[in-house]
């Protein structure tokens, strides 16, 4: 049996060459890139690449080697393609087609949200664009991107996720269904109140009205009150509106602080909801494809194979460019069992060459891409 010491030796002169014969690859690869952009063909070509490992396969000697030259070759290929794009990137081959702004024009805009007078998604609009806004709501999520789609409004906010009830799902299908981008998003702190009309008092509560969510999130503070009645409705605001039309001193509606001021309801206890880290990402969405100098996020939707390793592929362009993903997420693709859309925000600027490298290997290599902004 041989040290092993000298067989670290043995592999590190093995290891020697091999570089030497990556970086030669890589070289030729320029050389490939070249011949590529000035003939207009594209980077990937999947049927010299499965003749390719069909033949390293064949090469081995082992199920084992074979597997694994493989999974080397898959990997190389993978960095020559990378090498190629970043090639046509300095050549400003196709540029993305967003406008750079200074800032979101927010003077005399009008903005749509979903909901009634009171919503969270009214109260986010407020904190974004300022009380004097002017602006109208409409009843269903997808009202509200048709109204920007159509011009009724320049902007739309939307609500995509909550800390504790996570995404909304129909507002990512929506997003990749519209021609609407990203231009902005807005954090909101949920505080639940109980409210009631003007002459009730705790004592009066028989039954207690909200969005499920908003029951769950308040279920500490129920749990001590159960001798009322929780009844769900459409949402939080809508608990408010019914409350204020009924004027029954024994109902009560779990929502904004807001929404009672909007309709008129006495706040019986403020802040009922037992976390106080509960709050909701809400999204800014106009018919512009235009982003900001300073904006730090990029979103994006795409679809890919439905075969072993098509999505490491792709996400591998954001480790390549080292570029931090924030948050991935999936939606089944409608008439199509077990295939999603999937959707990615990471940190970035459509202008940092790192971005556009990344999106144009994924561009390249996912079977459709679509950037929902950058923000």
């Amino acid at each position: 049996m041989r040290d092993l010491a000298e067989l670290r030796r043995d592999i590190d002169e093995i290891d020697e060459q091999m570089i030497k014969l990556f970086e030669r690859r890589m070289a030729i690869s320029e050389e490939v890139a070249e011949y590529k952009v000035a003939t207009g063909k594209r980077i990937l070509d999947k049927e010299r690449e499965n003749v390719k490992l069909q033949a390293v396969k064949s090469m081995t000697h082992s199920d084992f080697n074979s597997h694994g030259a493989e999974e080397l070759y898959k990997q190389i290929m993978a960095m020559s393609r990378k090498l190629q794009y970043q090639m046509m990137e300095k050549q400003a081959i196709g540029r993305l087609p967003f406008v750079m702004v200074d800032r979101l024009e927010t003077d005399h805009v009008r903005v749509v949200y979903q909901g009634v007078e009171g919503a969270y998604s009214q109260q986010a609009m407020f904190e974004y664009f300022g009380e004097n806004v002017n602006h109208f709501h409409v009843e269903r999520w997808r009202d509200a991107m048709e109204a920007i789609s159509e011009g009724m409004a320049d902007y739309a906010v939307l609500p995509i996720e909550n800390s504790t009830a996570g995404i909304v799902n129909d507002n990512y299908d929506l997003l990749e269904e519209f021609d609407n981008y990203i231009v902005g998003e807005q954090i909101l702190t949920i505080q639940h109140a109980l409210l009631g009309i003007q002459d009730s008092e705790l004592s009066d509560i028989r039954t207690v009205y909200s969005h499920p969510q908003g029951l769950m999130q308040c279920a500490k503070y129920l749990d001590d009150n159960r001798q009322w009645q929780q009844i769900s409705l459409q949402n939080t605001a809508v608990a408010a509106q019914k409350v204020a039309v009924d004027r029954d001193k024994s109902q009560a509606a779990i929502a904004s602080v807001l929404a009672g001021k909007q309709h008129g309801l006495k706040v019986l206890r403020e802040c009922i909801n037992q976390s106080d880290q509960n709050s909701t990402r809400f999204l800014i969405v106009t018919n512009q494809r235009i982003f900001c100098r300073d904006a730090k996020k990029v979103s994006i939707c795409f679809e890919v194979t439905h075969e072993s390793g098509c999505l490491y592929n792709v996400l591998s362009h954001f480790i390549y460019n080292n570029l931090n993903m924030c948050r991935i997420e999936s939606r089944p693709i409608v008439d199509r069992n077990w295939e999603y859309h999937f959707f990615v925000d990471f940190e970035g600027n459509l202008n940092d060459s790192a971005v556009k490298n990344a999106l144009r290997g994924i561009r390249e290599e996912a079977l459709n891409l679509k950037i929902l902004g950058n923000y």
